[in-house]
């Protein structure tokens, strides 16, 4: 007998003792030769969820570069790590350009399944009332029945704010530009229905301790003036809050008390997908959050009950689209998609 056909014989018998009983005794069988069993078959998708989850993503005016990539009037972008945020949790991605017919705008909300407002620094003219206009479409989806998610970060939570409070100088300054941060979460505040039911308590715990997301705003609220203002206390709850360099609080997450909206200060979307800072954290806590954020924002999605029309839906996706390339210059963004409205 050759030394290995000795070897396979030895590996055999030791395999064999140290196997469960029930698979000793249990003949191995081939993939082709095992048992048409009913009980091993894969479970049903569950009928209520749509798992094609489509959002809409607002462009914001200009380029992302100051002018560096595009000056042309009436350009917008949206920077690529939204999409890529997007896409990671299982989504894909129409940009609803500001600048395009009302009417188109809301066909093309007709495609999606949710929304999210980016970053930016855009406050009045017309990029204020598109936000306003959708804003309240998704309102009013909610209210027929649709369960139709939006996610508002850093100036589209800025924005939304002062449209509930219908007061264009509610917003406070703040000394929160290209900085890390912990989250301090609010006591007694309803973590389990909101962005952070599906985090580790280890996690969270870690947030409260270690500088895992990254802040860039110069505007905020404060707890105290959110709070005071009934029209935006009887709409959000607060889940966070965040101290800037000068010691002053600020709401830094927040949840809709009766519509799927998360707003938040803070960048979820950087720490997995933007380079050009190096104080954004990249670490594997801090990747984690960013998942577990998209994940959150997709899983509303598939809630929604709209079912977008195939070839319009073709038409209108990110991938008709080429992003630019513009992280060489080591500042801003890393990717961002163009949009030049003729």
């Amino acid at each position: 007998m050759s030394s290995d056909a000795v070897w396979v014989l030895f590996h055999l018998a030791f395999f064999s003792q140290c196997l469960p009983s029930a698979w000793a005794h249990s003949a191995i069988l081939l993939p082709g030769q095992l048992a048409r069993d009913s009980s091993q078959s894969c479970p049903a998708p569950d009928p209520n969820l749509y798992y094609k989850p489509v959002i809409g993503i607002v462009s914001h005016p200009g380029d992302g570069a100051s002018g560096r990539l595009s000056n042309a009037t009436g350009a917008s972008y949206i920077a690529a790590s939204y999409v890529k945020f997007v896409e990671a949790a299982g989504a894909r991605v129409v940009p609803l350009i500001y600048t395009e017919p009302p009417e188109k705008l809301l066909k093309k909300l007709e495609l999606v399944n949710g929304v999210l407002f980016t970053g930016g620094w855009a406050k009045s003219g017309l990029y204020f009332e598109t936000v306003t206009k959708i804003f309240k479409k998704i309102l009013e989806k909610n209210d027929a029945g649709d369960h139709f998610p939006l996610f508002a970060t850093c100036l589209g939570f800025e924005l939304i704010t002062m449209i509930i409070s219908q007061d264009n100088n509610i917003l406070e300054e703040f000394s929160a530009s290209n900085q890390a941060s912990t989250l301090q979460f609010v006591e007694n505040a309803n973590i389990g229905e909101s962005v952070f039911q599906r985090f580790p308590p280890e996690l969270l715990g870690k947030m409260s301790t270690d500088c895992l997301v990254m802040q860039n705003h110069r505007y905020g609220i404060s707890p105290g003036k959110l709070l005071n203002n009934p029209k935006l206390s009887s709409f959000f709850e607060i889940l966070t809050t965040c101290t800037d360099e000068d010691d002053k609080v600020y709401v830094s997450t927040v949840r809709s008390r009766n519509y799927p909206v998360t707003g938040f200060q803070w960048h979820p979307e950087k720490n997995a997908f933007e380079w050009g800072s190096p104080r954004i954290p990249h670490t594997e806590d801090a990747i984690q959050i960013t998942q577990y954020v998209a994940n959150f924002l997709v899983s509303e999605a598939r809630k929604s009950l709209n079912r977008p029309v195939a070839q319009e839906l073709l038409d209108n996706l990110i991938y008709n689209y080429s992003p630019t390339y513009c992280g060489k210059a080591g500042k801003g963004y890393d990717e961002v998609y163009i949009f030049a409205q003729a």
